[in-house]
């Protein structure tokens, strides 16, 4: 079981935290939402919750509720920046399709 951060997507957590000035690390999880089904949330992890599972990559931490762990598991996360749009990017292998403005996902 994993998800994994690439390089970019790490270094943009970890700069986040800092400007924040707490968490532990990045709470990811799914809700049902959209025209295709589920949406990825993305938010700051300041505890963990005894059914939360976690994750560690480029030395940062992303925290799963086990209730969301089968939509996300192989997941990875990227962070890119093209002109003036910068965005986490999932490549979810579980996702077997996406709605038309990319907002949400079917598996």
């Amino acid at each position: 079981m994993s998800i994994r951060l690439t390089e970019n997507a790490a270094r943009r957590i970890r700069d986040q935290l800092t400007k924040r000035g707490k968490g532990i690390g990045l709470r990811l999880g799914v809700k049902v939402a959209g025209c295709s089904g589920y949406s990825y949330v993305i938010d700051y992890a300041d505890a963990i919750e005894q059914d939360d599972v976690i994750f560690e990559d480029h030395g940062v931490k992303v925290v799963v509720s086990k209730e969301d762990l089968d939509y996300l598991e192989g997941l990875e996360l990227d962070y890119r920046r093209e002109g003036l749009n910068e965005a986490f990017q999932f490549n979810n292998p579980k996702a077997k399709g996406t709605c038309g403005c990319g907002e949400s996902f079917t598996v």
